[in-house]
This record gives structure tokens, C-alpha cells and sequence, in this order.
């Protein structure tokens, strides 16, 4: 077995035998091991090498037939995985892309929602005939696609949404168990193993000569785990949002027997595995690296960056909900309950701000050493920005964009504060409060385009400094404070749950008919969100995506009910501080319990 990898149950069809890269594989799970529960942790990297871990056996061969990998209950309640080779080469999540021709829309549609869902289909990726995605951008009049031709994952999520709300579920579980089979197990940059569990960045379906003839040819699917991307950086960002759809297409579609596969569990336990694992971090947030997430270049958001604790803390809550628990993963859920705890109050407590947080802060004192410091992170007072103190509302706050010893980045990032809302990251007042900014600062936030993914934007020295002099960063351009109409969505989502659907209308209008008008952009630039952004695709996807799921889902709210959280108490109950692990039993949480529970 190749190392730093997972090797899956195929789900390809015979109508190409896969490159080594992507060659059919059988598994061996040996489950049902009994081990202790190591409760105090909210890591499982200890148990890594235990007999509670699945032993993954593999046998190569290029000729190898796709396995279909049947549970089977015993009488003792507890499962075994038998493996049936398919000799007539059916498989069972694969469709015709017939039914994606077909528009299943029953309501009536403006003709810029069906101009909008003929340039969705049209994106469409096939494998072997059947639907796995859609591409990044599909504008016929651009020259240089670049790897815009390419499925991401992130970028897909808005499509999948559109068609689970229109239900069209398909094309999202062949998505869903195709990239399972690209989980990390290559060598990617100068021979270093990707973690095992990583997700690629995005795939793309190339067609290669069969046996070296000129004539036949077969498909084969390429992932891309960031070691051709801009930067060579890794998406950490991927294998959340592979959780996180997981989850919805089993809300939206009842079909909640692909989430129990085994295959399948065992891909949210290697994406866990991978985030849960301990280090030399004390926090309980996800370390990264920059460039890590939807802002995916130079931004000064490595560490502990928002978007990614808010992802993460969703993908936390949607696994809670979906990994089956017996003696094998009791462990893992345990891992995964702790720590939901430590990191909602993490994020409540040190990554809030508003105008009672600032003046806290702008009083701190520094150099604190005692377990009961107040200034935990060593933060000098003079790092508060001087927009920041006239910009914060009075009835109104957000989670800043990052936090590390004496570093405050206080920056709103959107993406982050909109997945506080719809995860319960925040409190409830927290959530209102975070709905209230922006409808205080709508024309600094949405303006002309909904929405800025950062504001404010980096200028003069610090973009130099910060982001290495980018070009594509200037100054309310691109991810340095340009609006991007895919965050419309998830805004709509916010809003919602919250019981402001009206604040989600008022953004859908401004982007309707301008968006047509301006064949769909990625983002739009300045401060205002005035320009077509200067590098920015045109029929892009997720855009289009993000205004289709924005319009169906305003028009369906017990659906759009299945996609949030509402607070659990019980995990915010669960403080690990609390036991005995090293004979304190000292815990900050208490100093913020109130908070904690608004």
C-alpha cells in the first residue's frame, strides 16, 4: 500500500480500466475491536495504530473488476463488509445523465433563472457517460481556461445545492463517492506524501490513448491535490466541504444509505483523522497553512483563520450526526464530541469582537503569566485599527478573521461569520449580532455586489508586506476585498435561519438582472463592487450556482431548515477542561459561561 493514503471500493465502471493512479482497489475492513475510551482528548492520533482502526489491505492490477463492498448485520448486532465482484459490471450510484437534461423546476421561472439553469447544465462533467460535476467556468469565447475546466470541490457545492433543491440528487452522489475513490495516496510535491485522508483541490476527466493505440481511448479521472496549484498549497478546505454535502444530500434527498456505506464511513473518519490529529498546536481551531481555503493565495489568514474553524466546526457537527458508532469508532466519536466543546467556546470567547470586546481590549494589560490571565494571547492594545473603532455598530459585532499569540487579524471575513450563523458557531445573540453589522455596514459590505469576502481591504505597505506584492490582490480586487456573488448563497442561508429572509431578498434583487447583464462574473472589483473584476471568468459556475440556490431556497425554507444547525447544548456541556488529565481541574471556560449560552 502506498503510504499517507486511503484506498477505497471502486465505483468505476469497466468502460476504462484506470491508470495506476486510479486503479480499482479492494478492501479488507476488519471492524468491531474493542478499545478504551480516551474521553479527556480531542485528538485521535494515539489510536491511530491501535486494533480499533480498520487495517486496509490493497491488491493491485490494472485488469482488477470493480468491487461493490454489502453490509451485513450479524446476529450479535455488529457488521461485516463482504466483498462481491460484479462479473456484468453494473455499479450502483451511477445513473444516465438523462434526467439532468430534463428540467424538474415546477414553479414558474424568471428568464434569467432559466437562462441561469442552461448555463448550469451545460457545465456538467461526465465520467463514462454519467454526471460527477461541473466545471469552474464555461465561457466558450475564453482562450486560455487555465485549470477553470477543471470540478472543484468547493466550487461545486453550490451546484449540488441547486440540484438537491430541484431534486436532482444524482449528480451529487456520483460526485460524492467518484472524489472518495481521489482521497490522498500519491505523491504530489518533490515526493511528499499528502496527509492520508486529503481530498484533492479538484479533478478534471481526461481521455488517454487504451494500450498505447492512436485510436482507442479511455477516461480516467486526474485529481489535483494542490501540487499544481499557484502556490503548491494544499486544500484544506476540500474534505469539510465533502463532509458538509454529505450530510446535506442525505437531508435533501431521504437516501441517508449512502452515508452509512462502508466505504464511505471510513472516508469521514480518515478526513477526521487527519484534523483531529494531535500536534504541538494547543488550541483547539485548526492549524493551516495560507492559502489553505476559498481565499487560496498570499492573505496573511495562515494559522488559525476563520473560514476554516467555521468550516471545520461544521464538518465537526455534520460527522456527530453521521459516523456510526460501535466499538471501532466509539473513540473517534468521543474525539469529535470534545472537540465541538473546546472549539465553540474557543471561538465564542477569543475570536469575538464587539464594542464591549474592544474596549476589554483596548484596557489589556500585557506580559501575563499566571493561569488566571485575562489577556490570554499576549495582545497589545495598540494593534486595534483605528477604521475599526468608528466602524463597529453599537448593537452589532463579528468573529475576527484570526487569532494567534499576540496577533488579532481584525478583518471581517465573510465566508467565516456566515458559517458561524448557519453551524451555531455563535450564540444566538452572537448570530443576530453578526446579521445586525451587516445590515449596519450594507454599503460596505454589499453595496453594488453582494458580497465582499473581506473588508477592509489590504492597502499601501501592508498589501506589500502581506501579500507579497500580488497582483491580483490589489486593493478591492479578487480575494483583497472584491465581492464575489457566490457568498449569496450562504448569506441567503444566514439569514433565514435567523428569520431575516427579507435582508436575503434585498441582495438576491441587486444581483438578478445585473448578473445576466454581465454574463456572470467570478467577482467584481472596487469598493463599491462597481466593475466586472479585471481577471475575473465570465460563466462561472458557482456564481451562477450560488443565485440559483439563493432563489430556491428563499422559495423553500422547510428545505433550506435541513442545510443549518440550531445550538447544541449538550456539546456545550461537554467541557473537557473538566477532567482530570493532568490534576487540574481549572477551567477558563468558566469565566465565560454566561456567554456561552446566550
Amino acid at each position: 500500500m502506498t503510504s499517507g493514503g486511503y484506498i477505497g471500493i471502486s465505483t468505476m465502471k469497466p468502460c476504462s480500466r484506470i491508470r495506476s493512479s486510479l486503479r480499482p482497489r479492494v478492501v479488507l475492513l476488519i471492524p468491531n475491536v474493542a478499545s478504551d475510551i480516551r474521553s479527556q482528548s480531542t485528538s485521535v492520533d494515539s489510536h491511530v495504530n491501535d486494533t480499533s482502526f480498520d487495517k486496509i489491505y490493497t491488491q493491485s492490477g490494472l485488469n482488477a473488476k470493480p468491487l461493490v463492498i454489502e453490509r451485513i448485520e450479524t446476529d450479535q448486532g455488529k457488521f461485516e463488509e463482504v466483498a462481491e465482484e460484479r462479473s456484468d459490471g453494473s455499479n450502483v450510484n451511477i445513473d444516465n445523465l438523462e434526467d439532468l437534461n430534463k428540467s424538474k423546476v415546477e414553479s414558474e421561472l424568471s428568464d434569467i433563472e432559466k437562462e441561469a439553469w442552461k448555463l448550469l447544465r451545460d457545465s456538467v462533467v461526465t465520467y463514462c457517460g454519467n454526471p460527477v460535476g461541473t466545471v469552474a467556468a464555461n465561457d466558450p469565447a475564453d482562450k486560455q481556461p487555465l485549470n477553470y475546466d477543471q470540478v472543484f470541490f468547493r466550487d461545486f457545492i453550490p451546484s449540488a445545492l441547486a440540484f438537491l433543491l430541484n431534486g436532482e440528487g444524482e449528480i451529487v452522489k456520483n460526485f460524492l463517492l467518484h472524489t472518495l475513490q481521489l482521497q490522498s495516496w500519491e505523491k504530489t510535491v518533490d515526493c511528499y506524501n499528502p496527509g492520508q485522508g486529503l481530498m484533492a483541490a479538484s479533478f478534471k476527466v481526461r481521455s488517454v490513448p487504451l494500450d498505447g493505440s492512436s485510436e482507442a481511448f479511455e477516461e480516467v479521472l486526474d485529481p489535483d491535490f494542490g501540487e499544481s496549484a499557484i502556490g503548491r498549497v494544499a486544500p484544506v478546505d476540500s474534505g469539510l466541504w465533502w463532509i458538509i454535502l454529505l450530510r446535506a444530500y442525505g437531508k435533501l434527498t431521504g437516501d441517508y444509505a449512502l452515508q452509512e456505506r462502508v466505504d464511505v464511513q471510513m472516508g469521514i473518519r480518515l478526513i477526521l483523522k487527519s484534523c483531529l490529529t494531535d500536534g504541538f498546536d494547543m488550541f483547539p481551531s485548526l492549524l493551516v497553512t495560507d492559502g489553505s481555503c476559498m481565499i487560496d493565495r498570499r492573505m496573511g489568514i495562515h494559522g488559525h483563520p476563520l473560514e476554516i474553524q467555521a468550516l471545520f466546526y461544521s464538518a465537526l457537527r455534520c460527522s456527530h450526526e453521521m459516523l456510526t458508532v460501535n466499538d471501532a469508532t466509539k473513540n473517534l466519536v468521543a474525539a469529535v464530541g470534545n472537540r465541538l466543546s473546546a472549539l465553540s467556546f474557543h471561538m465564542r470567547e477569543y475570536y469575538w469582537v464587539d464594542k464591549k470586546k474592544l474596549n476589554e481590549i483596548y484596557r489589556y494589560k500585557t506580559e501575563e503569566y499566571s493561569m488566571d490571565a485575562v489577556n490570554k494571547f499576549n495582545i497589545y492594545p495598540e494593534q486595534i485599527p483605528t477604521w475599526l473603532v468608528d466602524w463597529i455598530p453599537e448593537e452589532g459585532g463579528y468573529f475576527m478573521g484570526n487569532l494567534q499569540p499576540a496577533h488579532m487579524d481584525f478583518r471581517f471575513f465573510t465566508l467565516g461569520n456566515l458559517w458561524a450563523i448557519v453551524s451555531s458557531l455563535g450564540t444566538t445573540r452572537q448570530n443576530r449580532e453578526i446579521l445586525n453589522l451587516i445590515e449596519t455596514r450594507w454599503d460596505d459590505l454589499v453595496a453594488q455586489m453582494p458580497l465582499k469576502i473581506c473588508y477592509p481591504a489590504l492597502e499601501s505597505e501592508e498589501w506589500r508586506i502581506i501579500t507579497g506584492c500580488d497582483p491580483k490582490n490589489t486593493p478591492w480586487s479578487y480575494h483583497n476585498g472584491g465581492s464575489w456573488p457566490t457568498l449569496l448563497w450562504q448569506f441567503t442561508l444566514a439569514c433565514m435561519k435567523m428569520g431575516k429572509p427579507e435582508l436575503a431578498q434585498k441582495a438576491v434583487n441587486l444581483t438578478e438582472e445585473r448578473l445576466s447583464m454581465d454574463r456572470w462574473p467570478e467577482y467584481y472589483d472596487t469598493r463599491n463592487g462597481k466593475f466586472i473584476g479585471k481577471q475575473s471568468r465570465l460563466m462561472h459556475t458557482w456564481t451562477i450556482a450560488g443565485f440559483l440556490t439563493s432563489k430556491m431556497l428563499l422559495k423553500n425554507p422547510k428545505k433550506a431548515s435541513l442545510l443549518f444547525w440550531e445550538e447544541d447544548f449538550e456539546v456545550l456541556q461537554n467541557c473537557v477542561c473538566m477532567l482530570n488529565k493532568t490534576g487540574r481541574r481549572k477551567c477558563s471556560r468558566f469565566a465565560a459561561k454566561a456567554q456561552i449560552l446566550v
